[in-house]
């Protein structure tokens, strides 16, 4: 029969089943006394440390004695500088003039009356210019149907007479058709009648203006 290991015990319980389990030893309480060991090299460190340090210096600076102000009056003002009696004084200021009383407005004169327009007085200068056509000789016996016409220049110059149709007369042509005629019945050259000499007026320059032949 082996021998059994001096940690180890045999148990056999009531059935007859052996049973092998390590001896309880003093293990859980051996490393309870290394912790205590371990706690009391540190406190003999600690107090190692704490005799062997310095002793703080006392401050020996002592603190400033207070200083304490007193009020001082106020300093009066210098006094103000006195004006020499040279100064000139301000001259005494003028009465301002009156102002100028308005004048009354002039009488207003009623404008005279004109009286209406009428004749001669009814023309405006500019305003009728004159007419260029045939000149007819003062000698030319003129057919039925032809008149002379009579002008003047604004500056009352008069001008030779140019032929033109009376205001009645219809010409008609070898039909029988009307003939249409120029709207200011100044007679072209064309319409003449047979044998007058053909002249035409030449009109001086002038505020009236020409109103040339058809």
């Amino acid at each position: 029969m082996a021998s059994q290991p001096p940690n180890q015990e045999r148990h056999v319980d009531r059935d007859g089943v052996t049973r092998i389990q390590r001896k309880r030893t003093g293990g859980n309480g051996t490393w309870l006394v290394w912790v205590a060991l371990g706690v009391t090299v540190l406190c003999l460190l600690l107090s190692a440390w704490l005799v062997s340090s310095p002793d703080p210096v006392p401050d020996s600076q002592e603190p400033a004695p207070v200083r304490v102000a007193r009020a001082t009056p106020p300093s009066s003002p210098p006094p103000a500088p006195k004006l020499a009696s040279s100064a000139p004084r301000p001259a005494p200021q003028q009465a301002a003039p009156a102002a100028p009383e308005p004048e009354a407005p002039a009488e207003q004169l009623p404008e005279p009356q004109q009286a209406p327009a009428e004749g001669i007085h009814l023309y405006r200068p500019g305003t009728s210019p004159l007419m260029q056509g045939i000149i007819v000789p003062e000698d030319f016996p003129l057919p039925e149907g032809y008149v002379r016409h009579y002008q003047a220049t604004d500056n009352g110059e008069r001008v030779q007479p140019i032929l033109m149709f009376h205001p009645d007369y219809k010409p008609t042509d070898s039909n029988g058709q009307p003939v249409e005629l120029p709207s200011n019945r100044v007679v072209p050259p064309e319409l003449a009648p047979p044998g007058m000499p053909i002249e035409i007026l030449e009109l001086p320059a002038g505020p009236e203006g020409v109103e040339p032949i058809p």
